[in-house]
């Protein structure tokens, strides 16, 4: 399964694509789409929807991974990420593209096994899973790496049953 993971932000949106199915991942291709702080949100919401299509045409993911939005202190911050979402979202279902969300701590969980790891280890397990010699930089390249294996694992596993309960009601119905 080909997943494109995003950190969703206006300034820095992280991007990670992972070939992976659970227990195993590989990276495809990693990167943070920068948009000056100084210009106007419209254009810099374009300039990430650009971004985004241009990673959706070089890597055709099957599912995007997106983080669910923190609601913190910060009304501005959440905001300006709620926007980076939609753009998101919208770049993929316009292609068809399934796009699903995970909690930080979700994804926290599914690379360290701690829901309350901190960025430093879930850059470093990141690191380890992907059999980098490098770890990636900034953070949200890292966090985006993170959520594409986080469903790559868990969602690949929640499909699969998923569909075997479906195929057992499917059974029943016949019967």
């Amino acid at each position: 399964m080909r997943v494109l993971g995003v950190d969703p932000g206006l300034t820095r949106c992280g991007l990670g694509v992972v070939d992976g199915r659970p227990g195993r991942a590989t990276m495809v291709a990693v990167g943070v789409v920068r948009t000056p702080g100084d210009a106007d949100p419209g254009e810099r919401l374009v300039f990430l929807e650009r971004e985004l299509d241009g990673w959706l045409d070089r890597f055709a993911p099957e599912v995007m991974a997106i983080e669910r939005v923190f609601a913190d202190v910060n009304v501005s911050s959440v905001m300006t990420t709620a926007h980076a979402t939609a753009i998101a979202l919208l770049t993929a279902t316009k292609r068809g593209i399934p796009v699903v969300f995970h909690t930080p701590t979700e994804v926290k969980a599914a690379v360290t096994g701690s829901g309350r790891a901190d960025k430093a280890q879930v850059t470093a397990m990141v690191t380890r899973i992907l059999g980098l010699e490098v770890a990636p930089r900034p953070a949200d390249a890292a966090d985006a790496l993170a959520l594409a294996i986080c469903h790559s694992w868990r969602g690949a596993a929640t499909a699969r049953l998923d569909n075997l309960a479906a195929l057992a009601l499917s059974e029943r119905a016949r019967r």
